[in-house]
C-alpha cells in the first residue's frame, strides 16, 4: 500500500465527481488533484506532479466528505441496545437511571468506536453531541478519543445530569476550552431549553458568548421541547445565525419563522425521528420557510450509524408525507417536490454552512480542503449502472461502498480499510465497558432494559431530572400522567 503522506499528492482518475456546488455539478470521467492537502485542479486526463499517488476512480463516484451535526458517540457502547425503544424509554435509560454510571473511560471507549465508524462511512466532520459528560475528566476522555481518530470533529459540550446554568458556570468549564483548543475541529455548548418563562438556560447562553461557542439545542421534541424553548431563545437575543436546532419536528409556524429570521439550521435525524418519536420529520416545514438543513444520525443505540442511511430515510419521509398531504386533499402528486440531489447537499455542504465551514468543506471545488470520498466497489453488482449519481449515492450505495476516504488530502481509507487505526483495539474498549454496565445493572435489569415494561401508573418523570417544570402543554406529554 502506498506511503500515506500528506506531503504527497493524490489525484483521483477518471472518476464521477458530484462537486456540490451551487449548481450540484455533475462531471463525469474527471480527475480530483490533490495537493498539500486542498484541491489543486479538477479535470479530464490531469498532469500532475511527479511521485503522485494514483487512485482509479473510475465506475465509482468522487464526492465531498459528509457532515454529520449532531450524533451522541457516547452511546457507541450501547449500540443496537434501544432498538425498540421509543423516546421515553430512551429518556428513562439514559436521564433517569442509567447515564451516571458511565465512567470517563467509557465515554472514551464509545467515542473512539464511534469516530471509527463515522469515517468508515465516509463522514469526514461529525459534531459529537456529548450530553453524558458529568465531570471534566468525562470531557477530557471524550476530546482524547476523537483526537486520535484522523477524522474532523467537533464536541459539543453537554451534561444531561445537571442544569445547564450550573455545569457551564463553573471555573473549569472555561479553562476546559482554554486547554483544550486545538485539539479538535473546534467546540460548541450542547443543551436544551424546558421552556420554563424564567428562562433559567440565560446563564448558559452568556457562557456560550463570552466563549464565542455556538449553541446547539434540541428543539421541537415532542413531550420535552417546544415552541416556548424556541420563543425565549428569540426573544432573549440568543438566537443566531451558528445556532443549530436538532429535530425541530413539532413546531409551530411561529418558531420556524423565528429560526429563519436569525438564520439559524436545523439538524434532522429522520432515522430517529420515525423510530423514536420525536415528531415526523419537517423537512417539508424547513424547505417552506427557506431554514438551511443538514442531517444527523443521533444515537445508534436506537438507529443506524452512516449517512446514507439518513439521506434515503429522509428522502423516503419527506416524499411519504408529500403523497399523504396530497391524498388527503384528494389530488396526486405527478413531480416530487423534493430530489436525491437536494438530500446530498444537505448531507455535505448543509452540514458544512450549520458548521460556518462551508468556505473549506462540504463541496469538490478548487481551493478547498480536500475531505473527499470515493464510493465504489467492484465486489457489488450495485454500483452499476451508473445513470443518476445523485439518487445513487441516497438509494444504492452504503458504507460498504465506501472505498477511499481523504481529510485534509490524508488518505484515513483505502481499498475499503481505515489506515493507521486500532480497530481491535476500540472494540476491546467497548467490550470492557459493556461488561461493566452489565455488572452493575445485573444481568435482569441489563436484559429488561432492552424493551422495558411500561409501568401500570404510565407516570414517568420529567428527564430533564434538574427542574421541576412543567409548562401548559403537560396535557399532551406522553411523559406526564395520563
Amino acid at each position: 500500500m502506498p506511503a500515506n503522506d500528506l506531503r504527497r499528492p493524490t489525484v483521483l482518475r477518471a472518476g464521477t465527481v458530484l462537486t456540490m456546488d451551487s449548481g450540484r455539478t455533475v462531471l463525469e470521467g474527471h480527475d480530483v488533484l490533490v495537493v498539500d492537502g486542498r484541491i489543486a485542479a479538477i479535470g479530464v486526463d490531469l498532469a500532475v506532479p511527479d511521485g503522485t499517488d494514483e487512485i482509479d476512480a473510475r465506475g465509482g463516484i468522487v464526492m465531498p466528505g459528509m457532515v454529520d451535526t449532531h450524533r451522541h458517540m457516547w452511546q457507541t457502547t450501547t449500540r443496537g441496545y434501544g432498538a425498540d425503544w421509543t423516546l421515553t424509554q430512551y429518556f428513562v435509560w439514559y436521564y433517569l437511571n442509567w447515564g451516571t454510571k458511565f465512567r470517563p473511560e467509557d465515554i472514551h471507549a464509545g467515542n473512539l468506536l464511534g469516530a471509527l465508524e463515522a469515517l468508515d462511512a465516509g463522514v469526514t466532520t461529525c459534531v459529537d453531541w456529548s450530553h453524558g459528560l458529568q465531570t471534566i475528566d468525562h470531557a477530557d476522555a471524550a476530546v482524547d478519543a476523537l483526537a486520535s481518530v484522523p477524522g474532523k470533529f467537533l464536541l459539543a459540550y453537554g451534561n444531561i445530569q445537571d442544569a445547564p446554568a450550573n455545569w457551564t458556570g463553573t471555573p473549569e468549564f472555561r479553562k476546559f476550552f482554554d486547554r483544550r483548543s486545538g485539539d479538535l475541529e473546534g467546540f460548541q455548548i450542547a443543551f436544551d431549553v424546558t421552556g420554563d418563562p424564567s428562562f433559567p438556560e440565560q446563564p448558559a447562553f452568556e457562557v456560550a458568548r463570552e466563549l464565542d461557542l455556538a449553541v446547539t439545542t434540541h428543539a421541537g421534541v415532542w413531550g420535552a421541547t417546544g415552541d416556548d424553548a424556541v420563543r425565549l431563545i428569540h426573544e432573549h437575543g440568543y438566537g443566531e445565525a451558528r445556532t443549530v436546532y436538532v429535530h425541530a419536528s413539532t413546531l409551530s409556524a411561529d418558531s420556524y419563522a423565528r429560526i429563519a429570521a436569525t438564520g439559524g439550521s436545523v439538524s434532522v435525524s429522520t432515522e430517529s425521528e420515525q423510530s423514536a418519536g420525536q415528531g415526523y420529520p419537517a423537512t417539508a416545514a424547513l424547505r417552506a420557510h427557506g431554514i438551511p438543513v443538514s442531517l444527523s444520525l443521533d444515537s445508534c443505540v436506537l438507529c443506524s450509524g452512516d449517512l446514507f442511511s439518513a439521506m434515503r430515510s429522509t428522502l423516503g419521509a419527506a416524499r411519504a408525507y408529500e403523497h399523504q398531504e396530497a391524498h388527503a386533499r384528494g389530488e396526486t402528486v405527478t413531480h416530487t417536490s423534493l430530489h436525491a440531489d437536494q438530500v446530498v447537499e444537505w448531507a455535505t455542504r448543509g452540514g458544512a454552512r450549520a458548521l460556518g465551514r462551508d468556505s473549506e468543506i462540504g463541496s469538490v471545488q478548487v481551493g478547498k480542503k480536500a475531505d473527499l470520498v470515493l464510493v465504489r466497489n467492484d465486489d457489488s453488482p450495485v454500483m452499476t449502472p451508473l445513470l443518476n449519481p445523485h439518487g445513487h449515492v441516497v438509494l444504492h450505495a452504503q458504507r460498504a461502498d465506501v472505498d477511499t476516504v481523504l481529510v485534509d488530502g490524508r488518505i484515513v481509507k483505502r481499498a475499503g480499510h481505515l489506515i493507521g487505526v486500532d480497530l481491535a483495539g476500540a472494540r476491546r474498549a467497548v467490550e470492557t465497558t459493556v461488561d461493566y454496565l452489565r455488572a452493575e445493572l445485573g444481568e435482569h435489569a441489563w436484559r429488561e432494559g432492552m424493551n422495558p415494561e411500561i409501568p401500570e401508573t404510565k407516570v414517568l418523570d420529567n428527564p430533564y431530572t434538574y427542574t421541576d417544570y412543567r409548562s401548559a402543554a403537560t396535557h399532551s406529554d406522553p411523559m406526564a400522567k395520563r
